[in-house]
């Protein structure tokens, strides 16, 4: 058996995973903006930045330039910190977040 080509390269896979990961961002947006709570929106925008940067690294390896990837990098390690400090945001002000502790009187 001679070696069978399935019509899909490197480059196709990574642009059917740039479409995918537009759908992606278009349910987020979606959700980012209807809401209804606050944490809900939190968890959008973090899927968001995620979305983001699996674009970014997924545009590097079409285009061949590391840069994209080396970015995504950044922003992702950025978006975590950020999303760290929203979540500590939330907590301490207690948005949208059932306490373990109501009732206790603290």
């Amino acid at each position: 058996m001679g070696k069978e080509d399935c019509g899909m390269t490197i480059d196709g896979m990574f642009m059917w995973a740039m479409i995918l990961l537009l759908f992606s961002a278009t349910l987020t947006l979606i959700r980012l903006l209807a809401g209804p709570t606050i944490p809900d929106r939190a968890v959008a925008l973090d899927s968001m930045t995620t979305t983001t940067a699996g674009a970014m690294v997924a545009y590097g390896v079409i285009t061949r330039q590391a840069v994209f990837i080396d970015v995504a990098l950044v922003y992702a390690v950025l978006s975590y910190i950020a999303t760290l400090y929203i979540a500590r945001y939330l907590v301490k002000k207690r948005v949208g977040i059932a306490c373990e502790c109501e009732g206790e009187g603290t």
